[in-house]
């Protein structure tokens, strides 16, 4: 849309700039109004044309990776600025081309003829910009729709995330202490139900502790980043001391409007939703209809890739002080969530697979090495399973491999 209001706003202003430059330019449009005419109409013709075939690729592609990956790659395909300035650059050729149409005019018009040379110039030049935005595109495209660069894409991304969201643990650090608490007795819980449906993108964390330390109460959150709202549903409790007054319908609002929910997860504060895509990959790849371990082990390396990172950071803390009052309350997502969920679906679904039991082995085996000593239980844990399931494989190669008495 910028690029298209741009050439609307370029269709007005070249064609006057035209007027004030002299006649006798070089290497400009040298033909007459007609020729101005046709040109410009072929190109408007030809652009919009072009146009409804990228678009009709895009969604080919879009289909395609919906159906043979996941549909929730459908957004890293749809914001791939590549796809944005094709889209982008075509329409503005059409709507620049007939923006300077309407100022060309023939001996016959009143005030003389008018060719705006250098508008023409300019029209023929995004058409050679288009030619090489329509070969990007393909070359884009034909990469984009390969497992291994969806799979990079969203690790990178996911590897982002995991870098804002957990944080790296100071050296000398002790072993962070568990955040189980509950609220001070004696203080009454207010409740503040979620008025949309749909998933929790977002936390204000900082407006939180602000608008709790003004009313003195203790704000908890009790819906997890990536966990479904339904309208109705508690999505915060205010903790107030017994002498203090509710708080009123405005300040409520206030505090809704702190927890962003939306039709669809974001990985903006959602790890778990990166990893969420990397799994749905591997459980196609490796249901009967599909078939293909490999892909399986591809995701599982970009799923050690984001691990490795993850299991060296500190869990966030859920209870949040300020000035020695606590006065937020949250369900951070945790490392040990983060494995289970990478690894519980892959595992389960890839135990009859000879490769994908043995690589989870050999990245839990890596993992173990780099993680902080808090996260190797649940990596111990699922370490044993991997090698139960290999031996549980190799019991029965033995049986098949013995040897067969003649009938």
């Amino acid at each position: 849309m910028v690029i298209v209001a741009a050439a609307l706003l370029a269709g007005y202003l070249v064609p006057e700039l035209d007027r004030a430059a002299s006649d006798d330019l070089p290497y400009v449009f040298p033909g007459g109004p007609s020729g101005a005419r046709d040109m410009l109409g072929t190109i408007a013709g030809a652009m919009i044309s072009v146009t409804g075939l990228v678009f009709s690729i895009t969604m080919v592609v879009v289909q395609l990776a919906s159906s043979q990956y996941s549909p929730r790659v459908l957004g890293d395909f749809l914001a791939s600025r590549v796809t944005q300035l094709t889209l982008g650059v075509f329409a503005a050729s059409f709507t620049y081309a007939l923006t300077v149409l309407r100022s060309v005019r023939g001996e016959s018009g009143d005030g003389g003829s008018f060719v705006p040379q250098l508008a023409v110039t300019l029209a023929f030049l995004l058409v050679l910009a288009s030619v090489g935005m329509f070969l990007a595109f393909i070359h884009h495209i034909t990469n984009s729709i390969q497992v291994s660069s969806i799979v990079s894409q969203l690790g990178n991304a996911t590897v982002d995330v995991v870098d804002r969201y957990f944080p790296v643990p100071a050296t000398g650090d002790a072993r962070p202490r568990q955040d189980d608490g509950e609220p001070h007795e004696g203080m009454l819980a207010q409740c503040i139900q979620a008025r949309e449906h749909g998933a929790v993108v977002e936390l204000d964390h900082h407006r939180l502790v602000e608008r709790a330390t003004e009313h003195d109460v203790i704000i908890e959150v009790l819906l997890q980043v990536g966990a479904f709202a339904a309208e109705g549903q508690p999505a915060l409790r205010i903790w107030r001391h017994a002498t203090a007054a509710p708080l009123g319908e405005a300040h409520l609002d206030a505090l809704r409007s702190l927890v962003v929910v939306e039709q669809d997860r974001i990985l903006n504060q959602d790890p778990a939703f990166g990893v969420r895509k990397l799994v749905d990959i591997a459980e196609r790849a490796l249901s009967p209809a599909v078939n293909d371990p490999t892909t399986a082990v591809q995701v599982l390396d970009e799923v050690h890739r984001i691990l490795r990172t993850t299991v060296t950071r500190q869990d966030l803390p859920a209870l949040v002080s300020s000035a020695g009052s606590l006065r937020l309350i949250h369900r951070p997502q945790r490392v040990e969530q983060l494995v289970d969920l990478a690894l519980a679906e892959p595992l389960h679904y890839g135990e009859g697979s000879l490769q994908v039991p043995r690589r989870v082995e050999v990245m839990l085996v890596d993992l173990r090495d780099v993680a902080l000593p808090e996260h190797r239980p649940p990596i111990d844990r699922w370490l044993a399973r991997a090698r139960a399931i290999i031996a549980r494989q190799g019991e029965h190669e033995g049986r098949a491999s013995g040897p067969r008495t003649a009938s």
